[in-house]
């Protein structure tokens, strides 16, 4: 079993920048992947960001490519998503999700067998 913890969510300015941690625990030798989704109110969950825990190759999605960046440190099995630029529509619950299966997808919630219980980000206009 992972257990995954996120923090750093909170309320921010519009333009503004926020990092969100997830730290990792148990069996975490196990996980392949770590990645980030968010749900906006009302909204279905949608890919953010990955990382592959062994090699470090990042994915994000289309919208958030040059201002957000996913990084990790395996020492502290610890993932984290710095985001700049946040804009209101942003404004979602966070998850961090990690999968011990390598199975080449990293962009659905089907692909992950481990999440978090999600961190609120509030984007102010």
């Amino acid at each position: 079993q992972v257990q995954l913890v996120e923090s750093g969510g909170g309320l921010v300015q519009a333009g503004g920048s926020l990092r969100l941690s997830c730290a990792a625990s148990g069996r975490t030798f196990s996980i392949y992947t770590m990645g980030w989704f968010r749900q906006p109110p009302g909204k279905e969950r949608e890919f953010v960001a990955a990382i592959n825990r062994r090699y470090g190759t990042t994915y994000s999605s289309e919208s958030v490519k040059g201002r957000f960046t996913i990084s990790k440190d395996n020492a502290k099995n610890t993932v984290y998503l710095r985001m700049n630029s946040l804009q209101p529509e942003e404004a979602a619950v966070y998850y961090c999700a990690a999968t011990t299966r390598n199975s080449g997808d990293v962009y659905t919630t089907a692909a992950y067998n481990y999440w978090g219980q999600g961190t609120q980000v509030t984007v102010s206009s």
